[in-house]
């Protein structure tokens, strides 16, 4: 038998919809948002997980609770599990707004020179953070047994090639989670150690529309 690890993004924000950055700002789910968490819940609970832990912001706790209702468990809020810190002056403004707001920062954004702009995270500061979480996450499973992880977009696009060994350009590569999509990972059977690199991705933006 083989054990499960899925990594499922949030519901929508308001943010979400309204194309703003939302980083580490503790945004709420809208209705839109509760009504795909409630929609996606019975579909991860089908799954019989053993566990479900969560980044503690609001959008992904509250979605991870809707599922946590549907199979009966309590989440585990971690907030390794955080999306990327946008930076400073980015929270709150859409692409455009920043442009206009920030030029200089946003010049930078365009470069790739991410460690140019105040209190944004570089992917190796989110790995750094968020891999070890998911390696105790996966940790946790035995052979037939399914967890669940509960993050953000963004975050979870960078860790998926990562937590694979895959090179890390291989994320530029990977299409955008929706709302409530969700990634499965799947390890053969046998003793698994953070070395092991029978972890294999099983699907990539799965729906529960």
């Amino acid at each position: 038998m083989s054990r499960r690890l899925v990594l499922l993004r949030h519901g929508r924000t308001e943010w979400n919809h309204s194309l703003r950055a939302q980083g580490h700002a503790d945004v709420p789910l809208d209705a839109e948002g509760e009504s795909q968490a409630k929609a996606v819940a019975p579909v991860l609970a089908a799954m019989d997980p053993v566990a479900i832990w969560s980044s503690d912001l609001a959008r992904a706790a509250g979605t991870a609770r809707a599922v946590a209702d549907q199979a009966g468990l309590d989440p585990v809020l971690d907030e390794r599990l955080r999306e990327f810190s946008m930076g400073t002056n980015r929270v709150g403004l859409t692409l455009q707004q920043y442009a206009e707001q920030h030029p200089v920062e946003h010049a930078a954004l365009v470069a790739g020179d991410i460690a140019a702009i105040p209190g944004r995270e570089t992917d190796d500061q989110v790995l750094a953070r968020f891999l070890p979480a998911l390696t105790h996450c996966a940790g946790t499973l035995v052979d037939g047994e399914t967890g669940i992880v509960v993050s953000h977009g963004a975050a979870i696009r960078v860790a998926v090639p990562a937590f694979l060994g895959w090179p890390a350009d291989v994320a530029q590569g990977l299409g955008v989670l929706a709302n409530c999509g969700w990634v499965e990972l799947e390890h053969s059977a046998g003793t698994w150690t953070p070395s092991d690199a029978r972890w294999r991705l099983r699907a990539w933006n799965r729906t529960a529309s």
